[in-house]
């Protein structure tokens, strides 16, 4: 294991701090420019484009976490960074998080890499001498950490980094049903109840949906949620097998490429289930566990309403091997 320094100021030594602060203070994001591809079950993920791609350039490929997009605070400075270094890069849309719906009964989940795997192939068979790069944040960390656990020798990627991924899908659903993590909880579960009813009252998708509209709004926590919607709609036999067989933890030892994992002791997301052990590790992983950081946070200076993060810098020398502009 590695550990690099991170020492929050002490006005932002909270998890809650950490974690809550980046979202209320949100950089301006950079143009983008949207492009669309038809999957073949007749659905569809949305990209963002930062840049202009060129072939043999390199091109950074972010992922986003539950119901977050390229509006999340850590896609705009990730993608702010990357403008300031001319790097192209593109974000990776879980379906229906693009601001559209998509157009199946069926969305997206912590273990989808199928996804991933399209938007890799596409930019790989149009731009082949370009080296990819890949950033997943909390769930899109868990997605991106299994894809390469999957593909081994055979990723098309050439470095990752993955932050506050939940590897543990059971033990982060446990933890976010106690103390203040049931405010984050409530939060999200919310934007997928929403979302959920949307296709519940759908003229064509309602038959295809698990539960009824009277069910939605009591399933409350992520287990309930997961349980009667997500493991159905996406093929798992129940919440148990979702989680075990979603989880990124197992597939840690099977990553071949460069990869950085970086994590929080008091992450208000997790326990410490999801630190794996030395023996977990595959020889190319660098991994980073900071005692405070909270959740996607990692505020190390600056003031309050401007604060200065760890991440931007930490996750641009460890892909391209310098410090960003």
């Amino acid at each position: 294991m590695s550990s690099r320094p991170f020492s929050p100021p002490w006005w932002a030594r909270s998890p809650h701090i950490q974690t809550i602060l980046p979202v209320l203070t949100k950089v301006p994001r950079p143009a983008l420019h949207r492009e669309r591809l038809e999957l073949e079950d007749g659905d569809f993920i949305d990209l963002d484009w930062c840049g202009n791609a060129r072939n043999g350039d390199a091109i950074l490929v972010l992922i986003h976490g539950l119901e977050g997009s390229s509006d999340s605070h850590y896609i705009r400075r990730l993608l702010r960074q990357c403008q300031r270094r001319d790097l192209t890069a593109t974000v990776h849309h879980h379906r229906s998080c693009s601001g559209e719906p998509n157009r199946l009964a069926r969305s997206y989940h912590s273990g989808d890499t199928l996804d991933l795997t399209v938007t890799l192939n596409t930019l790989r068979i149009r731009f082949p001498d370009s080296p990819l790069y890949a950033c997943g944040y909390s769930l899109g960390g868990n997605v991106l950490t299994k894809y390469l656990g999957e593909q081994g020798q055979q990723s098309l990627l050439s470095k990752a980094v993955v932050v506050s991924a939940p590897l543990k899908l059971e033990a982060c659903a446990q933890r976010l049903k106690s103390g203040f993590s049931r405010v984050y909880q409530s939060y999200l579960i919310h934007q997928l109840q929403a979302k959920t009813l949307a296709k519940v009252n759908h003229p064509v998708l309602s038959d295809q949906m698990p539960v009824t509209a009277d069910i939605v709004d009591s399933l409350t926590s992520f287990h309930q949620f997961d349980n009667a919607i997500t493991a159905p709609l996406h093929g798992f036999h129940d919440v148990d097998d979702y989680y075990r067989r979603a989880s990124g933890m197992p597939y840690l030892e099977k990553i071949r490429i460069p990869t950085l994992i970086i994590h929080a002791g008091d992450d208000p997301f997790m326990t410490d289930a999801v630190i794996p052990t030395h023996e977990m590790l595959s020889d190319t992983i660098t991994y980073e566990l900071h005692p405070l950081g909270g959740h996607v946070g990692f505020i190390n200076g600056g003031l309050p309403w401007q604060p200065r993060y760890y991440l931007e810098p930490r996750i641009m020398s460890f892909l391209t091997g310098d410090s960003p502009c």
